[in-house]
């Protein structure tokens, strides 16, 4: 706070009572403003390297985070490829083998759709209240019907009820202006024809085709009834309930979007293949390693103290001598060495595939001739995919480095602790600059005062002197005159 005393000498006195003053104070007010400035810029230092840290470990957990997709998972040990996308798509797991395989699609599995028989009176047509039973597979799902429903408000009260069961309901109307109830399921395979009664009007037997120009008193399935999915492998015969196909090849996954094509009569068969997935691995233990390293550095630097002027390590940092993010690394660093999933397999930690720690600077880096080598043993693929994403959402070697950070970034967690002190400490500096402040202003008013009067003093003494002195000037003039 800048003193409020004006520049200028005392009348009386002739000193400089504004400097005199200035200098007092600023002698009361030094080290205790000394003292909140250095706090004052160290807390400042410390606030703005936690929010530092905190978005260098959201990276870091995103980054893990996107390794550890169960949608397609980055350490894949095996890569499922096909060469007719169009007709059938594959994935692979980690205990998929190396092969190449046949694949011909006769037809994909549907579900069933079926038709009520024509209302004349289109979608406004008076329903009767009452029950509707849908069966399915032998399984009945109920509808209530109240009184004055309609066609439509009877479509309305099934999708409302049955859409959690794979249910739903839509009204076609033909150039007539008569109108069908038609009724579908997303639930494929033999066996899944939909049935409709307890209803007047509505009774559906979905086991009966309708055929492609019914009467208007018709009802049934609509096209053909529900089916298996049908195809080939390799020439062996295999049906499916849907079109995701599991368990006709050990470790794969074969996902139907359509039926084969026909070249004069003959169907096309789709070639799948499965490959050790060395490439991609490789790929996504450098971004594993790069992540790790991007973390380590960030925190060497919110650590590490900085060189002065004269060369001497002695400008800190945010987290200087602060055993935070010791504990962070050491926590982050343990879980390379931990085996958790991977520890009853021939692969239990990194330093097996070649992943080493600089000993100067505590990176990570990748010695591609031992990750080559390691990865031509057999089995060792599927090994690399259980060591990262593990054997469940929680021993993955991705999920534990995830784990480690969260006791530091969650809400309420370290970070958070330490920012929640950081701010307290502001408001407790703000309180001690406001205090200071306010003895400055009162030291400064008080010795002003007091040193105003002794000016006041010292000019009333001066006058006093100056008084004898003439008039003893006076009197000697006098007689030197006689």
């Amino acid at each position: 706070m800048a003193s409020p005393i004006l520049p200028g000498s005392g009348l009386g006195s002739g000193l400089d009572i504004g400097a005199i003053v200035t200098a007092l104070v600023n002698a009361d007010k030094s080290a205790k403003q000394t003292q909140i400035d250095t706090a004052t810029k160290t807390n400042s230092l410390k606030i703005s390297g936690v929010g530092s840290l905190k978005s260098a470990l959201a990276a870091y957990q995103k980054a893990m985070g996107d390794l550890n997709k169960a949608s397609s998972p980055a350490f894949a040990g095996f890569t499922a490829t096909s060469d007719t996308p169009s007709v059938v798509g594959a994935t692979s797991d980690k205990t998929a083998v190396p092969g190449t395989y046949s694949v011909v699609v006769k037809n994909l599995a549907t579900g069933s759709k079926v038709a009520s028989a024509a209302f004349a009176g289109g979608a406004a047509s008076a329903i009767p209240s009452g029950t509707l039973k849908i069966s399915q597979n032998g399984i009945d799902y109920n509808v209530a019907i109240p009184a004055n429903a309609t066609l439509q408000s009877t479509r309305d009260a099934i999708n409302t009820a049955q859409a959690s069961n794979g249910i739903s309901a839509n009204i076609v109307t033909d150039s007539t202006g008569s109108s069908r109830l038609v009724l579908s399921s997303n639930k494929t395979g033999a066996g899944m024809d939909l049935q409709v009664s307890g209803i007047a009007g509505l009774e559906i037997d979905g086991t009966q085709e309708m055929g492609s120009s019914p009467a208007a008193g018709a009802s049934g399935a609509v096209g053909k009834l529900a089916m298996d999915a049908s195809l080939t492998i390799d020439g062996l015969a295999v049906t499916s309930k849907t079109n995701t196909v599991t368990g006709a090849i050990s470790g794969m996954t074969l996902n139907l979007t359509a039926a084969s094509p026909l070249v004069n009569g003959v169907a096309t068969p789709a070639t799948v293949s499965v490959a050790t997935n060395t490439a991609g691995i490789q790929t996504s233990l450098q971004s594993f390693i790069d992540s790790y390293n991007t973390l380590k550095k960030t925190i060497d630097t919110l650590s590490k103290a900085t060189p002065d002027a004269d060369g001497n390590l002695t400008v800190s940092a945010a987290f200087t001598g602060d055993a935070l993010p010791r504990s962070l690394m050491a926590d982050v660093r343990a879980q390379l060495t931990d085996p958790g999933a991977g520890g009853a397999g021939q692969l239990s930690v990194l330093s097996q595939m070649g992943v080493l720690t600089d000993s100067k600077t505590g990176l990570l880096t990748l010695d591609t001739a031992v990750f080559n080598k390691r990865m031509e043993t057999p089995g060792m693929a599927g090994q690399v995919q259980q060591l990262f994403s593990g054997t469940d959402s929680k021993n993955g070697l991705l999920a534990r480095m995830t784990a480690a950070v969260d006791p530091y970034v969650k809400t309420g967690g370290l970070l958070d602790q330490r920012s929640s002190n950081l701010t307290n400490l502001t408001s407790s500096l703000q309180k001690q600059q406001a205090a200071l402040d306010l003895r400055v202003a009162n030291l400064t008013t008080t010795l002003t005062a007091k040193y105003n009067a002794m000016d006041l003093l010292v000019g009333q003494m001066k006058a006093t002197a100056s008084n004898i002195t003439s008039f003893f000037s006076s009197l000697n003039a006098q007689q030197s005159a006689k």
